[in-house]
């Protein structure tokens, strides 16, 4: 088979630089995980706390504070950006890329190592999160980087020092993962592990452990947050570990209830433009390995395996859960595409022709989704078509020169149009930000706004608005997220409507953000006030 040149390579590699920061500040941020996890690292550099992370001033003990930490350190030393709060999320998702360039030459081969690279950088799942703020690239890097480091850890040709070195790093990894979202960062390498050994009646990996230097070099890079933390909030450990982590795992208290069979469709649209090479892949991996010991691939394919089960018994469940599976399903489709015949490649891809003009079809048929107005679903059109039209003359081409038997140049090209496409996606949500983001009404309020002003959010809360207005809001009869840490700190926000009138009468100056109903409603009644901005889902007003 043909491969991948140094030359090729490098102009891969400019143009994943280019296309993967080149739309970073280009979109606004969007409610809800953008703008709050934006806000807590605001409210983190601007306090000097980086030990209690803050929602709107209060106490938000969901997460671990390793994105915020990078993201306060990103806004202080470049400025608060909408680059800036998507640093982090972005370089994370560039670096898992490389690690899977590097770990796929050490482990299958260099061009094997080129293919993984190329798959991981172009599905769409992980594009997409590798750019939307959220905390699920972190966890992903830091998992991989300890899979990574485990399976050199365990490899036959390992000696005894490679062994100890490499589990030292997957021990550090993660930790680190831990510290990006919490338990599930050391419980999906250590299930991994005990299914493997089951499976393959092989418990000769956990003699190589190295726990009694790995285990205190873990504790030591996350214990420190958590004891502080803890100590500073005692009210934090059982927040944090019951109702954060068992309740949302076996119950429905987060009201995120779906299916069983939920991740099957977002695996195959996540994994576009690569759903049916990775499934091929994952079905030769499960053949053994006969001069090996450890079964590398195997290994690999039940880490897939054990994720996408886990999250899909879980009651609470989201598409990012299960992007850590995709590193580990990118090097096993690396691989495999080293050995499969143009021709079968060919099958494989030219489904996505069909899908892409299916789209075309389907698409001038949407006329609107909820309050979004028409004119802003046809602007986001525009740019799905682009990326459907992209898919249909790539996928087309693609086809023809795999089966013409050059699998590489396939594999590029497909592997550019499914980066381009996914980054057209992306781009393009930033025609209906106006109703995600509070960033254009900010804009209009924030004139109003004098040093000391009381602002409400009443009866809502925009986690975007609190980011453009550089300042927090008091929130009035809304708790959601902010429950438990309003139990703690009552006095920061305001129980009732009626008590907030009472508040807003005596106020000399004062401003308010409603939602549409309610300032009908009020506006029904006489109430004193004064409409400055609003976009016909936000109404703002000032004291008359």
């Amino acid at each position: 088979m043909p491969s991948l040149d140094s030359r090729t390579l490098l102009v891969l590699a400019v143009a994943l630089l280019v296309l993967w920061f080149g739309n970073l500040g280009y979109r606004k941020l969007v409610k809800s995980d953008e703008g709050r996890y934006a806000e807590i690292a605001r409210e983190m550099a601007v306090s000097g706390d980086w030990v209690t992370p803050r929602l709107n001033g209060i106490k938000y003990f969901e997460k671990p504070p390793l994105q915020y930490w990078a993201t306060a350190a990103a806004y202080t030393l470049f400025g608060q950006h909408e680059w800036t709060a998507r640093l982090w999320v972005a370089l994370t998702g560039l670096i898992g890329i490389v690690l899977s360039w590097w770990a796929g030459r050490r482990l299958f081969g260099p061009t094997a190592g080129a293919f993984a690279a190329i798959v991981l950088a172009s599905s769409l799942m992980y594009v997409v999160l590798g750019h939307l703020n959220t905390l699920d690239m972190g966890l992903n890097l830091f998992l991989f980087a300890a899979l990574i480091a485990f399976l050199l850890a365990q490899r036959d040709q390992a000696t005894p020092r490679e062994n100890a070195l490499w589990m030292y790093t997957a021990w550090a990894a993660a930790a680190g993962a831990v510290l990006s979202k919490g338990a599930v960062g050391i419980l999906i390498p250590i299930a991994t592990l005990l299914l493997y050994s089951l499976i393959q009646r092989d418990w000769r990996p956990w003699r190589r452990l190295h726990p009694i230097a790995g285990l205190p070099l873990f504790l030591a890079i996350a214990a420190p947050w958590f004891v502080v933390v803890s100590m500073r909030n005692p009210e934090f450990p059982w927040f944090f570990f019951i109702h954060e982590h068992w309740l949302r795992y076996t119950t429905t208290v987060h009201h995120r209830i779906e299916p069983w069979y939920y991740f099957v469709p977002v695996l195959a649209a996540g994994a576009l433009p690569w759903t049916l090479v990775m499934l091929d892949a994952c079905w030769h991996a499960w053949r053994p390995e006969p001069s090996a010991r450890f079964q590398l691939r195997r290994f690999l394919l039940i880490w897939c395996a054990f994720v996408f089960v886990f999250f899909s018994v879980s009651g609470s469940k989201m598409p990012s859960y299960v992007l850590p599976l995709f590193p580990a399903a990118a090097l096993l489709t690396g691989w495999r595409l080293t050995s499969v015949r143009g021709t079968t490649l060919a099958w494989q891809i030219a489904p996505m022709i069909l899908l892409a003009v299916g789209a075309l079809v389907v698409l001038p048929l949407i006329k609107t989704s909820g309050n979004t107005p028409v004119e802003v679903i046809a602007a986001y059109k525009r740019w799905l078509v682009a990326a459907a039209v992209l898919s249909v003359a790539t996928a087309g081409y693609a086809t023809w020169i795999a089966r013409r038997g050059n699998v590489p140049r396939a594999v590029m090209v497909i592997g550019l149009s499914g980066l381009i496409g996914a980054q057209l996606i992306v781009s393009g949500h930033e025609s209906v930000s106006p109703s995600m983001s509070a960033y254009r009404t900010a804009q209009e309020v924030k004139t109003y706004v004098k040093q000391g002003t009381p602002f409400y959010s009443v009866s809502t809360y925009d986690q975007t608005l609190d980011f453009y207005l550089g300042r927090t809001v008091t929130l009035v009869q809304y708790r959601d997220e902010m429950d438990y840490g309003l139990q703690q700190e009552p006095q920061l926000a305001i129980a009732t409507i009626d008590e907030w009138k009472q508040i807003w009468k005596q106020q000399p100056y004062a401003l308010a953000l409603l939602e549409a109903g309610l300032y009908r409603q009020l506006e029904t009644e006489g109430f004193p006030m004064r409409l400055i901005a609003n976009d016909h889902s936000r109404y703002y007003i000032r004291t008359p």
